[in-house]
């Protein structure tokens, strides 16, 4: 399997369980619910430390700086090993611990499929992974964490709002999107 399908259209999400902002059981999420500006989708599993340590708290700075700049962001648990310990009550969890209020789905693989349904759509290779989906429902950004050069170009090569552009460019103000 290839990796990302950056500059292709962005598929629909097929993940049926969800949890609100709240916390609460919602419908299953659309990307349309997210707005009509960027989307930010990021996949981790509850095990995995390089999600708590490099993933979410990456997540948690995008999500206070970029949710006023139209960014819409959702959380995904791709639950393609480990479905023990990658459990739907560690999507709450996970919520109330980063104290991100947007919403978590669990997306384990089908019956009868290797990989989840985001991690297929979107040829994600593991966790932690980050989509970026343009305005004009494009991939314009698929990997593992956010490198600040990498995100950065992507977005330029997009018609951003200047605030945000300009936070996500300036490696100094943001040093959690830095690679290590």
């Amino acid at each position: 399997m290839s990796v990302g399908i950056i500059g292709k259209s962005a598929p629909e999400l097929r993940v049926s369980f969800w949890i609100d902002e709240t916390g609460a059981r919602r419908e299953p999420l659309k990307l349309a619910d997210l707005g009509p500006g960027y989307k930010v989708l990021y996949c981790f599993q509850d095990w995995c430390p390089g999600c708590h340590s490099r993933g979410f708290p990456t997540l948690k700075r995008l999500v206070e700086q970029l949710s006023d700049n139209g960014f819409g962001f959702a959380v995904i648990q791709t639950v393609f090993e480990g479905a023990d310990q990658n459990t739907l009550e560690k999507l709450r969890v996970n919520q109330e611990t980063y104290d991100l209020r947007v919403p978590f789905g669990h997306d384990p693989a089908p019956a009868g499929r290797r990989y989840p349904t985001v991690m297929e759509d979107y040829r994600t290779a593991g966790t932690p992974w980050f989509i970026v989906i343009n305005p004009a429902g494009e991939v314009a950004y698929n990997d593992f964490q956010l490198d600040t050069g990498r995100f950065a170009a992507a977005l330029e090569r997009e018609a951003i709002p200047d605030g945000a552009k300009n936070y996500v460019s300036h490696e100094r103000s943001f040093p959690s999107l830095r690679r290590s």
